[in-house]
């Protein structure tokens, strides 16, 4: 069996046998070799290994048989699936905020701020002029606000261990963000990614200008670091993952050896490799064949 598909029910559901076995039957239905499922969490994670069949077919045949089932499908080559290299964005991913509209409701135009930020995300924007135009409605806030709102942001579920696991078992862990390095060095410093990076917010006595420092770190950032840290680390590209939510994310996960769109806009999920729409990150974990009493963090 050279692949594996990892079946994944988010915490409010329970993935059973049968579920298991109708997404056997599929892979057999399209003449497949399917293994024993292995459970790496009773009720919520397993594995089916097979052969004879390519990844993105036997994905696209467990979904349909599975029909409208609250259940993640990530089908892989088996032999890269363990990864040595994360790259994660932060905002929508790594922690449930997106900072910046966070800031906009101290000058009372979260909103505003908010919708901004949904189109970037989107693609629907320019990702680089909607920062210029956020930022620039936040001048003259004071740089103490920073404090105040990181005590908002709050970790998505399973990012702690997604972090510790990954990190326990030798995996390099980095945060890469076209958000703000001010919360990114704090995210970094919460859950123990290696490294982290980001934009600055220009400051000036104390003061926020209303400009960002450039260069802005875009989408094409974020692949340019997907691929210095996997030179740096000497990791194959087979073996990196990258996961984001946006489509400012896009170019890396494509690039990774697995990309995950994480709860993602419609065009990234549509566009992305694997997808997450259901569990939490330690759907990650399951992804790469790490069992539930592994789970560091």
């Amino acid at each position: 069996m050279n692949a594996v598909a990892t079946l994944i029910a988010p915490r409010t559901a329970t993935l059973d046998e049968a579920a298991v076995q109708t997404a056997k039957a599929a892979l057999v239905g399209l003449g497949a070799d399917a293994g024993a499922p292995d459970w790496l969490a009773p009720g919520t994670a397993c594995d089916l290994p097979f052969g004879n069949l390519a990844p993105e077919q036997a994905e696209a045949a467990i979904r349909h048989a599975l029909k409208d089932a609250a259940l993640d499908v990530i089908a892989q080559p088996a032999a890269t699936r363990r990864k040595r290299l994360l790259v994660a964005d932060m905002e929508s991913t790594i922690i449930e905020q997106e900072m910046l509209d966070e800031l906009g409701d101290y000058v009372g135009l979260k909103d505003h701020i908010a919708a901004i930020t949904t189109r970037a995300m989107n693609g629907e924007i320019d990702f680089k002029g909607a920062v210029r135009e956020r930022v620039a409605l936040l001048k003259g806030l004071k740089e103490t606000v920073i404090d105040e709102v990181w005590q908002r942001a709050t970790l998505m579920p399973g990012a702690a261990q997604l972090v510790g696991t990954m990190r326990a078992n030798g995996a390099v862990c980095v945060l890469v963000s076209g958000g703000f390095r001010c919360f990114t060095g704090r995210v970094r410093a919460w859950i123990g990614f290696d490294d982290d990076r980001g934009n600055d917010l220009e400051i000036l006595d104390g003061v926020m200008t209303g400009s960002v420092t450039e260069p802005i770190l875009d989408k094409d950032s974020k692949l340019q670091a997907l691929l210095a840290y996997a030179g740096e680390h000497r990791v194959p590209m087979a073996e990196t993952m990258a996961v984001g939510d946006g489509a400012n994310d896009l170019p890396m996960l494509l690039a990774a050896g697995l990309g995950i769109a994480y709860h993602a806009k419609p065009v990234v999920a549509a566009e992305a490799r694997a997808r997450v729409d259901h569990g939490d990150l330690t759907a990650l974990l399951y992804a790469q064949g790490y069992r539930v009493s592994e789970f560091v963090g």
